[in-house]
């Protein structure tokens, strides 16, 4: 199998551009419009192509790309104008912005320009800000040469980014690129234009409602907007005052709090704090749109960003974030398998909590998730001091809530915060207890911690330590904490600082646009870090697994969803829920289980 680099220069202008429009829109619109494509086989001479689109398809037909590795930086993009565009889909696809990401974070930045320089390539070229607005007859032969000696150039230092990246990477994940990318270049799930036009008059509807409900003068109060949040269920968040230095309302438009109202999985609590700001569209009115308008254009591409999160989770991207589509929301039920298919959607139980008992050596919590025992009374037991059959159904939701919430560290005050979002309203002095007695019964948790804490100090010295259980975890310095899969959960710029109060504390620097932001990091932190990348490891190899038979149209966080024919939907569910139970090589005592559904609909499942 060669490996095939590929680049398209496109047309765009001030008004159509990847800036303007999403990239799903970009290429399926009538605008658009392939200039030319280079193309380079490793160890031969790169070659530019510009003509009519059966020239371009010519031309890419000759490289008989299924039957290679094609590479691209952003993928997404030049494999979506290969399939949808030209009908070509490559045997396999690598994407040196994918890889970027997972070996450098946001350390180096992740364009072209930036990794070429980083590992000194040479110079990415700017003769594309000249093509605005120029279709492919408008650029004399001149400016065309030129053109085609800029995407040349690309391809070039793609490939040669791709080999200096190829160096660092597991194979596993090489195929989870793939197979990432192809939820979006090749979709296979429909969407129901009746569904969502039906939802869309519903959610206007509601937000008129709620318009002519509530004056401005009401929704303006801060006191009286907390109690309207109180009354639809939820728990009005709150910040510490920079001017007062005393707790007060989070309900500033930039304030984290208040945006995840915006976003909260009630609709109507997105409506109540959409009015408050005086926005025309909830998010659940704008995506309800952009999915109207999707289905107009076609199938539904599942646009993911491979190693988006710190921990190498999967997160949103091209304005579709099905990672934080609500659980209720009637979108779900739009998402559709194509006739003659159902969709399965599998996801892990308690996949963290799983995974930190088995790292910390706690076994035995491992054990009571290995014979199944209800691990959440058991919790509530040790908290009430009563036998787990007298177990009340709210105590067990507070062992359910500690099991989940307490395993990193969490204080007593943050854990009271979380309860009472979940209308349990206790002390801080039960709050304390609580934890505690979680601390006390289950030791080897918080002992993680504090040697996640000495892996912290390990890093900032250049010094090896192992940790977890087995040395499934390997500190190398200032390199990070090197995974199972052979990448690093990193710490840049780890340092030592005195806070406000006068202690010392780490921190490491994250890069956001072009701010650097220092982020506070301590040992339970760093355990939940790991922790989430162990399952998000485990969750990749059974991805793989599975898509050895089925295809995987998705992934929301620790669910996989999978599209099967009807005929053979039950031994598709079961061979699902068995290699959602697989365990990696390195986690043979690492208990695994899930939960399964099946339907027409993605909201069936």
């Amino acid at each position: 199998m060669k490996v095939i680099c590929i680049d398209f220069e496109t047309y765009y202008s001030q008004t159509f551009s990847l800036t303007k429009v999403t990239t799903e829109e970009y290429i399926r619109s009538p605008e658009f419009e392939t200039i030319g494509v280079a193309v380079q086989i490793d160890g031969e001479k790169p070659q530019w192509c510009t003509g009519t689109k059966a020239t371009i398809k010519k031309f890419l037909d000759s490289f008989e790309l299924d039957k290679n590795l094609v590479v691209a930086h952003n993928a997404m993009f030049d494999m979506a104008i290969l399939n949808w565009q030209f009908d070509i889909r490559p045997k396999a696809i690598a994407d040196t912005l994918s890889m970027a990401r997972a070996i450098h974070g946001t350390e180096v930045g992740g364009s072209l320009a930036k990794l070429a320089e980083h590992y000194e390539l040479g110079v990415k070229g700017e003769e594309v800000l000249k093509m605005q607005g120029k279709r492919r007859l408008d650029i004399s032969p001149s400016d065309m040469e030129k053109y085609g000696a800029y995407c040349v150039n690309d391809v070039v230092l793609t490939l040669e980014l791709f080999k200096r990246l190829s160096a660092y990477f597991p194979p596993a994940e090489f195929r989870l690129i793939d197979l990432t990318i192809r939820m979006f270049t090749e979709p296979t799930l429909r969407l129901d234009d009746e569904v969502l036009r039906d939802h869309l008059d519903e959610v206007k509807k509601k937000k008129q409602v709620f318009l002519d409900q509530y004056d401005r003068e009401v929704l303006m109060s801060n006191d009286k907007f907390a109690q309207l949040l109180k009354v639809l269920g939820a728990e009005p968040p709150r910040k510490i005052s920079n001017t007062t230095g005393k707790e007060t309302w989070a309900f500033a438009k930039t304030d984290e709090g208040f945006k995840a109202l915006l976003e909260h999985e009630n609709t109507d609590i997105q409506m109540l704090a959409s009015c408050r700001l005086g926005v025309k569209s909830t998010i659940e009115e704008t995506r309800t749109q952009r999915f109207i308008e999707i289905s107009e254009r076609g199938l539904l591409p599942i646009p993911l960003r491979y190693y988006a999160a710190h921990t190498g989770r999967w997160g949103g991207d091209d304005k579709v974030n099905l990672q934080n589509l609500p659980r209720s929301s009637q979108l779900k039920y739009a998402i559709k398998a194509q006739d003659g298919y159902v969709v399965i959607d599998s996801d892990s139980s308690q996949i963290e909590a799983r995974t930190l008992a088995w790292l910390a050596e706690q076994n035995d919590l491992v054990d009571a998730f290995e014979k199944g025992e209800d691990v959440y009374k058991i919790m509530a037991s040790a908290i009430y001091n009563k036998q787990e059959a007298s177990i009340s159904k709210d105590e067990r939701f507070v062992g359910k809530t500690t099991i989940l919430g307490a395993g990193y560290g969490m204080g007593a005050k943050k854990f009271q915060a979380q309860l009472k979002t979940f209308g349990v309203d206790l002390s801080e002095a039960e709050t304390q207890r609580i934890i505690s007695v979680y601390r006390e019964r289950y030791e080897w948790i918080p002992l993680l911690w504090r040697k996640a804490g000495d892996a912290l100090e390990a890093i900032l010295n250049d010094q090896a330590m192992d940790l977890g259980r087995g040395g499934v975890l390997k500190v190398e310095g200032k390199k990070g904490i090197r995974l199972p899969n052979g990448l690093y959960i990193k710490y840049p710029n780890l340092r030592k600082v005195e806070n406000e109060n006068g202690k010392t504390e780490y921190v490491y620097d994250t890069r956001k646009g072009k701010a650097t932001i220092p982020n506070r990091i301590y040992g339970g932190k760093v355990v939940e870090n790991v922790c989430q990348a162990l399952a998000r490891i485990i969750i990749g190899y059974q991805m793989l697994t599975i898509a050895k038979k089925y295809k995987v149209v998705m992934t929301v966080h620790d669910a996989i969803a999978i599209v099967a024919p009807e005929a053979e939907k039950d031994a598709a569910q079961e061979f699902v829920e068995m290699c959602m139970r697989l365990r990696p090589d390195w986690a043979l005592e690492l208990p695994l289980n899930c939960e399964s559904g099946v339907g027409v609909s993605y909201g069936d499942c």
